[in-house]
């Protein structure tokens, strides 16, 4: 089944952001679009408000006047849901409410042909449960596109229980006619990326909540070390806090009040104060005119050691070895197998996290996880109550040797990179595993839906086999809630196929 050919006209029932964006990208795509509000004029209001758009994209040489003369002619507001009767595709962007999106796919099935597709873009409702109440609900299929529809590449394809091949295929081959990305996923709570995305916000949550770390110093160490290019607390001020935690409600409901989807207490006060972010001048930061930007704890200048110890393999920090030589300092190599371990001249030990805590050993620094050690700004280190006062100089003037700026936050396992990027990779193993989506097509969904430097399936490439298993089964066993259970397709990753290859 091909894409949609550019004569069908779609239709789009809600004029809101979501619902003005996906017309304008059919519309630019080729397609007659017809306009359905329920408030009267609304629908004619939004049409002009699209226009206005392909307008300023003239003036900034992104589409010819033409071709704007053209789409605008193809642009047309309907007064009646019965004017939809000839449409090939109609696309709902209503209220996430399950009962209206039911009337409406009811109504509609009264109205359009037999051939029509019938798309929802809901983002945290159930596919199923929308077609649920339709005569024939095989044509039903979710295409949830991101905000803003015109400018993000991609369109999540979701297959309800009952959706047919043929479907999901034509709604998938037209949003790639449109210039999009697809990506097709089952009906599962959060679709890819709303699910697989929680641990981003809530790892942050959760360290903040351990008083082991401020918000600035959280997102410094997520955006300078994780690569990625938003910290989850400024990330969520911009999204709106009430709606954030909407979506991480929504999906922790929908997975039967899974506690590794358990929304945050702290981010429900912050809900609960009216603090929702930038659109109300106040979220986790102050943006009120004047106000003094929240700055990361950044450690003082501290003396280099005169050389380090490495016993064994620093595993995905291994690059550190080379940059530890090239700023001058000697590196004594010895051949024994203690994992990701360098021991500083005052005999502490300097590890990446693991999952462990530093109050666990005698004189521990743990560091994190950076998606690449040479290009990161900023490092972040751990001590415990019996880490010597020398050997975290030590380690916070061996990273400032090397370039970095340093963030000492508390003795939390796992730290802040490390265990984000574990729980993201869980999740996505646990994903395919049960069929949701692919490993390609989630680390698509992944990048261009959240920007995520790397997918979780090349994190986990990069990070070796075991990393991310062993890392949540240490914590697993310090917070035996759940929460950071590996899945048991992690388990299989890490171990099944090094078993097999073992054994050959």
């Amino acid at each position: 089944m091909t894409a949609l050919d550019l004569s069908s006209t779609v239709g789009v029932v809600g004029t809101g952001t979501m619902g003005q964006g996906i017309a304008q990208v059919a519309l630019v795509a080729g397609h007659p679009v017809r306009l359905y509000d329920t408030v009267p004029g609304r629908a004619g209001e939004a049409a002009a408000a699209i226009v206005a758009r392909l307008d300023r994209l003239v003036e900034k040489d992104r589409m010819t006047a033409a071709a704007r003369d053209a789409a605008r002619a193809r642009l047309l507001p309907a007064g009646e849901l019965t004017e939809f009767a000839d449409c090939t595709l109609v696309v709902e962007a209503v209220l996430e409410r399950l009962e209206a999106k039911q009337e409406l796919f009811r109504a509609l099935e009264d109205i359009v042909g037999e051939d029509c597709l019938l798309a929802t873009n809901t983002s945290s409702l159930s596919v199923t449960a929308i077609g649920g109440a339709l005569r024939n609900a095989s044509r039903l299929v979710g295409l949830h596109f991101f905000n803003p529809a015109p400018l993000l590449p991609l369109v999540e394809v979701v297959s309800g229980f009952a959706t047919d091949v043929t479907s999901a295929t034509r709604a998938y081959e037209t949003a790639r006619s449109w210039g999009k990305t697809p990506v097709a996923c089952a009906d599962t709570p959060g679709f890819i990326v709303n699910r697989i995305a929680r641990p981003f916000y809530a790892e942050a949550f959760a360290v903040y909540e351990a008083q082991a770390a401020d918000p600035a110093t959280i997102d410094a160490v997520l955006r300078e070390s994780g690569g990625f290019r938003m910290g989850a607390f400024e990330l969520t001020d911009l999204i709106g806090q009430d709606v954030n935690e909407s979506v991480t409600h929504s999906v922790w409901q929908a997975f039967f009040q899974d506690v590794r989807f358990a929304p945050s207490l702290a981010q429900r006060r912050l809900v609960e104060s009216g603090r929702l972010g930038r659109k109300t001048g106040h979220g986790w930061y102050d943006y009120a005119d004047g106000a003094e930007p929240a700055e990361p704890h950044t450690a003082e200048p501290a003396d280099r050691p005169a050389y380090v110890v490495a016993e064994g393999s620093l595993g995905p920090a291994a690059e550190l070895l080379a940059m530890i030589r090239e700023a001058g300092i000697q590196v004594r190599e010895e051949d024994e197998d203690h994992g990701t371990r360098l021991v500083l001249p005052s005999g502490g030990q300097l590890v990446l996290a693991d999952g462990q805590t530093s109050v666990e050993f005698r004189d521990v620094v743990y560091f994190d996880l950076a998606l690449d050690y040479r290009r990161a700004g900023r490092i972040a280190l751990s001590a415990g109550h019996d880490t010597l006062p020398q050997t975290l100089c030590e380690a916070i003037g061996l990273f400032q040797a090397l370039g970095k700026q340093v963030s000492v936050i508390g003795d939390v396992p796992g730290m802040i990179v490390a265990r984000t990027v574990a729980r993201i990779v869980d999740l996505a193993h646990d994903a395919v595993a049960k069929g949701v989506a692919t490993e390609e097509d989630i680390d698509t969904a992944m990048r261009l839906g959240v920007n995520y430097p790397l997918g979780p399936f090349e994190w986990s490439r990069r990070l070796g086999r075991d990393f991310a298993y062993d890392l949540l089964d240490d914590l697993h066993l310090r917070d035996p809630s759940g929460r950071y259970a590996p899945s048991l397709a992690l388990y299989r990753h890490a171990y099944a196929t090094e078993k097999r290859e073992g054994a050959s």
